[in-house]
């Protein structure tokens, strides 16, 4: 047959992930191409010290052409695909519309950000789900605060001063962990300040971290109270106004800035596919085959992926699954030319890390539990192991971070209107879900 050409529709960490496996196993006897509307691998996990000043944008922007080495990189977005014809069309970043044939198809489309019928929330909320939001909210935080040390009215300091974030999954926990250190960096020569800040975390859970172990949201949860960041719990936004939010509880909070780390849904475009879904995803089987089309597979957020460790459920989206359903996705691309048996994929959960900024972290690697310190070296250590690429970088940016005072000035990168909570480049998102799971492996 002619050389077999194999297109991965997303870049990801199930995607990536996907296209290096093939890439080493292929050995340029196929063709790999990767779609995707950037340039590069986006290692979300790092992405709130993005917001909080720490890291530099382009240390967690991995460049695909760098980091994958013979596979064929194609820029824009895919919006339809022709299964019979064995074909995409996809739509260049000129709003040019292509499209591609293909031997085997992996659909790793990845995840957008989860709405809430809250009025209010998309017109007053920020989202958090890639470098465009953080730089955002970077420059939205620190210019709150420039704005609240120049405000004459007590009301209006206070508003600027508040920051409400909804969600406490690692997201939201690692966003408030870091966001209240950034503020204390911000206000350490403004008097008219000290103690003004003030951090929310709200979550409709009975705790922080509700789906990990007891003892790393309780580790989590205390760091955030002894920093002074209050956790309500079993509470949600009822509805956002340019003022503030109202809480379930019936109180009003004063703000300029609801972030929204509530978690996220499947990317739009599978529901558009007119296949089997489960719960938003697509569905596959054991292998990553999606039935009744042997030559498609799907991995990550974007597939109902079954859980063989617990009977009749579907495996979570975690950064986590996606990195191994990558894997095991490009093994059964292999076997399916004959290289290779394939594999049912079955996962089990090694542990767990969380930053929580300075030298605070939670983790549970093999099941022991860590905090402070000890947590702290594990955390940076694993993160520093998974990145494919950029590590010096990484590292010496925390080097200078302990070093160096953190320096908060608006880039003006990004306007508001360019972020809008409602709106997403999903096959650019890593596949890492509501939870971004992190494991040590």
């Amino acid at each position: 047959m002619a050389r077999p050409r194999i297109v991965i529709v997303g870049a990801g960490f199930a995607g990536f992930q996907a296209a290096r496996t093939l890439s080493k196993a292929a050995r340029g006897a196929a063709e790999i191409v990767i779609v995707n509307p950037t340039d590069y691998f986006l290692y979300l996990p790092l992405l709130p010290e993005v917001a909080a000043g720490i890291l530099e944008p382009r240390r967690i922007s991995v460049s695909l052409a760098g980091a994958l080495p013979g596979v064929k990189v194609i820029l824009g977005e895919v919006d339809g695909f022709d299964f019979d014809a064995r074909t995409l069309s996809y739509l260049d970043p000129e709003g040019g519309k292509r499209s591609l044939g293909y031997h085997r198809l992996v659909i790793a489309a990845g995840s957008v950000n989860k709405l809430l019928p809250v009025p209010g929330v998309t017109e007053y909320a920020h989202g958090f789900r890639g470098i465009p939001e953080a730089l955002f909210l970077r420059d939205h935080i620190t210019r709150q605060i420039e704005m609240a040390d120049t405000a004459t009215d007590e009301d209006e300091r206070a508003a600027r001063s508040t920051f409400v974030v909804v969600g406490a999954g690692y997201t939201g926990t690692e966003v408030a962990a870091q966001g209240v250190l950034f503020t204390e960096a911000l206000i350490r020569r403004r008097e008219s300040l000290k103690g003004k800040p003030r951090w929310l975390l709200l979550d409709t859970a009975e705790r922080v971290l509700p789906t990990l172990d007891t003892r790393l949201g309780a580790a989590a949860d205390k760091v955030l109270r002894e920093r002074g960041v209050e956790v309500l719990l079993k509470s949600s936004v009822q509805q956002a106004t340019a003022h503030g939010v109202h809480l379930s509880d019936g109180s009003f909070v004063a703000t300029k800035s609801l972030i929204w780390c509530v978690g996220v849904r499947p990317d739009p475009l599978v529901a558009d596919l007119g296949l089997p879904t489960l719960q938003g995803r697509l569905v596959v089987d054991e292998f990553l085959n999606v039935p009744g089309h042997p030559e498609v597979y799907a991995c990550g957020d974007a597939a109902a992926v079954p859980d063989l460790t617990r009977p009749g459920e579907i495996t979570g989206m975690t950064a986590q699954h996606a990195s191994r359903q990558g894997a095991t996705v490009a093994k059964n691309i292999a076997a399916s030319y004959g290289h290779g048996r394939r594999r049912a994929y079955k996962h089990h959960d090694l542990g767990f890390v969380v930053d929580l900024g300075g030298l605070d972290s939670a983790a549970n690697p093999l099941g022991v539990p860590l905090s402070g310190l000890p947590a702290k070296v594990v955390t940076r250590g694993y993160h520093l192991l998974s990145m494919p690429g950029n590590r010096v970088r990484v590292a010496t940016d925390w080097l200078l971070d302990a070093v160096l005072p953190n320096q908060g000035v608006q880039l003006g990168l990004v306007a508001a209107g360019a972020v809008p909570l409602d709106s997403a480049f999903p096959q650019a998102m890593p596949d890492t879900g509501s939870t971004q799971e992190r494991a040590p492996s």
